[in-house]
């Protein structure tokens, strides 16, 4: 923890507020009949896609069934729809609950030192970070200006001063977008406040699953916030990985570049280690890592000493809370 590590949340560390994953967004879709405004070929195509769909992931069925460009849309619309309402819901307990975050306090303790800037990266479109770091009454930056229309910052990085000094800011990387960055009828990117519903007359600017989202982060904001997400990468000198998969291409090749580079120490705390996280460990390209997951007795901790994994009994250290308990005096 002393060497300030990049921060990577996955989708299990939005999982641990209520926020639904990919499998929940499947079954959603699955229920969603084509609209009525569609075309004969359109309709076709859905009920192609809800087969597909049916006996595979989303991911899949995004990549093997080329939607045409109103039922990606209706794919983008709908998974706003679903999933933003649950972000709302963790927004308004934060109002009222200023320690409802650990990684708030993750965040404190990473700014006790003369650091002035903590980076996060993740996938996530909630805004999970973005409450955590205004509960510990730090700055934070996803790439856009302050207020509440705010302008992608095209010049330069924001920074808020108090008085003389540049105050601790936390910046946000959100690589896939966010449930506030709406695309207007100018084709302006713009972040707009937290809301239960779609505002009118803007699209969502979030990427989904599928082979659409190569060519989406082509574009921008996506093209500016990759780069600055692969620059904090690149420069980590540890990582710290909550919740995180190592599904996404995106960032995977300059992870794995940056540990097996410059042997930098990894630690991945989740609910369970995916298969892919998995081969990434035992793969030989992470040198220095610990990744803990859920197991009966309490967790279980795998290292480059004990690639088959160690039962630990007693506390769920996998959890972010109860991990920070052991790694923070």
């Amino acid at each position: 923890m002393s060497k300030a590590p990049v921060i990577i949340l996955g989708s299990g560390a939005s999982a641990a507020y209520g926020i639904p994953g990919m499998p929940q967004l499947k079954d959603h879709l699955l229920s969603i009949a084509c609209p009525s405004t569609a075309k004969p070929d359109e309709a076709a195509k859905w009920s192609e896609f809800q087969t597909k769909l049916g006996t595979t992931d989303l991911e899949t069925a995004l990549d093997e069934i080329r939607l045409p460009e109103f039922l990606t849309q209706l794919v983008v619309q709908l998974t706003w729809d679903y999933l933003a309402p649950y972000d709302y819901d963790v927004f308004e307990r934060a109002i009222i609950d200023h320690n409802l975050f650990p990684l708030t306090q993750l965040f404190l303790h990473l700014f006790n030192s003369t650091r002035r800037d903590v980076h996060v990266v993740t996938p996530n479109y909630d805004r999970i970070a973005e409450y955590a770091a205004d509960a510990g009454k730090l700055a934070h930056y996803t790439g856009f200006h302050y207020g509440h229309i705010r302008a992608r910052a095209i010049t330069g990085h924001m920074r808020v001063h108090v008085g003389n000094t540049e105050a601790r800011t936390v910046n946000i990387w959100k690589v896939h977008g966010s449930f506030d960055w709406f695309r207007d009828r100018d084709d302006i990117v713009v972040g707009l406040p937290v809301s239960r519903t779609r505002p009118a007359n803007v699209f969502p600017v979030i990427v989904t699953p599928g082979i659409k989202k190569y060519q989406l982060t082509h574009d921008e904001p996506f093209h500016s916030i990759k780069s600055e997400a692969d620059k904090a990468l690149q420069n980590a000198n540890a990582f710290l990985c909550i919740g995180y998969g190592f599904n996404d291409a995106h960032l995977q090749t300059t992870l794995v570049e940056r540990c097996r580079g410059k042997d930098v120490p990894l630690i991945l705390i989740t609910k369970s280690i995916s298969d892919t996280a998995k081969a990434f460990f035992n793969s030989g390209k992470c040198l220095k890592y610990l990744a803990i997951e859920e197991s009966v007795s309490g967790c279980r901790v795998y290292s480059k000493n004990f690639p088959g994994g160690e039962d630990l009994a007693g506390d769920s250290i996998w959890q972010l809370g109860e991990f920070l308990k052991l790694v923070i005096s």
